[in-house]
């Protein structure tokens, strides 16, 4: 329902990835960058049962200028790639693993059902979609 990650994205222009329309704002840089981070954390306790990044890991929120340095299309790749990583591993898997299968999670010092981690990672990503929606409007406006 409502608008993709891909639809929002084509409504700008490389430029403005990674424009901040206000100072206390994210750009769509950083957004797509911090999703691509969790997402790879998400893969990394399917596929070994432990999380091992927390919210203070550098790569959490890289700066405009690292980004920058690696470029929009290289971010979007990355993005595009780990997304599709993840739902070819979730392919190999029968529903009995979200309930049954557990791993330890570093961020929330506990042992969790998979379930909790695919839960929260597309609730972090819905969460972000509406945070992108926020940041285009604001560029638009000072465009």
């Amino acid at each position: 329902m409502g608008p993709s990650f891909e639809s929002q994205l084509s409504k700008l222009n490389e430029g403005d990835m990674f424009r901040r329309p206000m100072p206390n704002m994210h750009s769509v840089a950083e957004i797509i960058s911090h999703l691509t981070f969790w997402r790879k954390e998400t893969i990394v306790k399917i596929k070994t049962g432990r999380g091992f990044v927390t919210d203070d890991d550098a790569g959490n929120w890289l700066s405009n200028d690292v980004l920058m340095n690696k470029g929009w299309n290289a971010i979007l790749k990355e993005h595009d790639e780990n997304l599709s990583e993840l739902i070819s591993l979730l392919e190999t898997k029968d529903d009995s693993f979200l309930e049954e299968g557990e791993y330890y999670d570093s961020d929330f010092n506990g042992t969790f059902n998979y379930s909790f981690a695919i839960e929260r990672m597309l609730h972090h990503d819905i969460y972000h979609l509406g945070q992108l929606g926020m940041v285009i409007k604001f560029l638009k406006i000072k465009s």
